[in-house]
């Protein structure tokens, strides 16, 4: 189960370092994909930086943590995701649902779970601990 789970992270993050180069090269499609234009230069670089960042730094975590086998790095992508989903919950509570509003959401859902469920079953500290060590420098 450790490996079927490890291979599922990595392939997460190849999905979302693709993603990520889509944002980066063809910021225009990219976000046209997504629902969002770019008004001018200003629109482009904010998709440019912001949304490949995004998905790069989510990608980064979800690839090394699989191939180091440190759960640790998961919980930044869960939290990334997490927080993107809950703002399309606080969204269609406020503005109600549109066509195609659930899979963005699934794959959201999908990434969190996926990462908790590899962080549970992957080496890795408990929260405990990264708070203490935080906390001690």
């Amino acid at each position: 189960m450790r490996l079927i789970l490890t291979a599922l992270v990595f392939l997460a993050g190849l999905f979302d370092l693709m993603i990520a180069a889509t944002f980066l090269f063809d910021p225009q499609s990219g976000g046209a994909q997504l629902g969002v234009g770019a008004l001018g230069a200003l629109g482009t670089s904010t998709i440019r930086a912001d949304f490949t960042s995004f998905f790069a730094i989510a990608a980064f975590c979800m690839m090394w943590g699989a191939w180091r086998r440190n759960a640790d790095l998961l919980l930044v992508p869960a939290l990334l995701f997490g927080a993107s989903f809950t703002g399309r919950v606080i969204d269609l509570l406020i503005s109600g649902p549109y066509p195609g509003f659930s899979a963005p959401m699934l794959i959201e859902a999908g990434h969190v779970v996926l990462m908790l469920a590899a962080w549970r079953m992957l080496p890795h500290h408990t929260v405990h601990e990264v708070i203490d060590e935080i906390n001690n420098g």
